[in-house]
């Protein structure tokens, strides 16, 4: 009784109880904490420990979740631009292919880009890592382009021997290289052409065969 009516009164307050957080409210505090090391320390300086402590969660209830730091750095990454790198249902693949991979350069132009820059830049050294990055953020946003690519298709805008996987490496390619080699700006402008290039490539081959 008398903790339910200490809780009641934490609630009222707009306070937790003290004692353990919640499953939910540790994994949501350990996963902002990674985000801020990340940006204060970048991945050479990050630490576990030092994530836990920020936190306020032991070492072991990180790991209870994650196996190592990049399973760790990867999910928080993906966790922060979940709700953003959605894909629309407008009706056009055109249109919610080319939304959301201006939604995804956009990321790539922030303070974020800098995470996924240094996932992809330690993953070519640590397997662990680049994996981690692929289950954790290219795969489920991979799924999610499907998808949208077979609703294309029913829809008639694509063709139904269509190689999905072949047609979203033409059109993220290009964008991973503008984000990791610099050569070029990494603009809306640029992605609209992309998309529209790529695309209609694909239309044009599809009557010739």
């Amino acid at each position: 009784m008398r903790q339910r009516l200490l809780a009641g009164k934490y609630r009222k307050n707009g306070k937790r109880p003290p004692g353990r957080p919640r499953s939910e409210e540790a994994r949501q505090a350990i996963l902002r904490s990674t985000l801020k090391i990340l940006g204060k320390r970048g991945f050479a300086g990050f630490k576990i420990e030092e994530v836990a402590e920020r936190a306020g969660v032991g070492k072991a209830t990180v790991y209870r979740w994650w196996p190592n730091k990049g399973a760790l750095i990867a999910d928080a990454f993906a966790s922060s631009t979940r709700h953003n790198l959605r894909f629309p249902d407008t009706g056009s693949v055109y249109s919610d292919m080319s939304q959301q991979m201006r939604q995804l350069a956009k990321v790539f132009c922030s303070q974020r880009g800098r995470i996924v820059s240094a996932i992809l830049a330690a993953g070519q050294t640590d397997k662990e890592v680049i994996e981690a990055f692929r289950e954790r953020f290219l795969w489920p946003r991979r799924r999610e382009a499907y998808a949208t690519l077979h609703r294309g298709v029913v829809r008639g805008e694509l063709p139904k021997n269509l190689d999905p996987d072949l047609l979203l490496d033409s059109l993220y390619g290009p964008i991973y290289m503008r984000f990791l080699i610099q050569h070029d700006r990494l603009t809306p402008e640029f992605v609209d052409r992309l998309c529209h290039t790529v695309l209609n490539g694909v239309r044009a081959c599809a009557r010739k065969s």
